[in-house]
């Protein structure tokens, strides 16, 4: 049988590499672990993570292709972050002109999140903790 110990981590491609580095390390406030380009590739790969633990790897290509992602696409939904003060967090994101959805709560847990967008459009949540 399967043991699975945990998520390791979860790997983005993002169209423009630079953007996205200072989004998801400056408004995010992912640290960077380690960054690589790879000249072979012109590829950059940017290993991040939240409070110490490796989380994300932020990928560029040459001229990747667009992902569906709204409506409700198949495939990868969303990724969730988790937030202690989810209004602080918010007012974080506006004042970095990253515009958010209304709150909404969880019906099954009663939690509150909102959802907003990276560089590339992609969806991602605050869920408060």
């Amino acid at each position: 049988m399967l043991s699975l110990l945990g998520l390791h981590h979860v790997a983005l491609i993002c169209s423009d590499y630079s953007v996205s580095k200072q989004f998801y390390t400056q408004v995010l406030g992912l640290q960077v672990l380690r960054e690589t380009y790879r000249a072979e590739r012109d590829s950059h790969k940017l290993d991040l993570a939240v409070n110490g633990q490796y989380v994300l790897e932020l990928f560029s290509f040459p001229s990747p292709p667009a992902r569906a992602s709204w409506p409700e696409a198949a495939g990868l939904r969303h990724l969730a972050f988790a937030v202690a003060d989810l209004p602080a967090a918010i007012r974080w994101l506006e004042t970095n002109g990253v515009p958010c959805e209304p709150i909404r709560t969880d019906e099954l847990t009663g939690r509150q999140f909102t959802f907003f967008a990276d560089p590339d459009g992609l969806p991602l949540e605050f869920y408060a903790v």
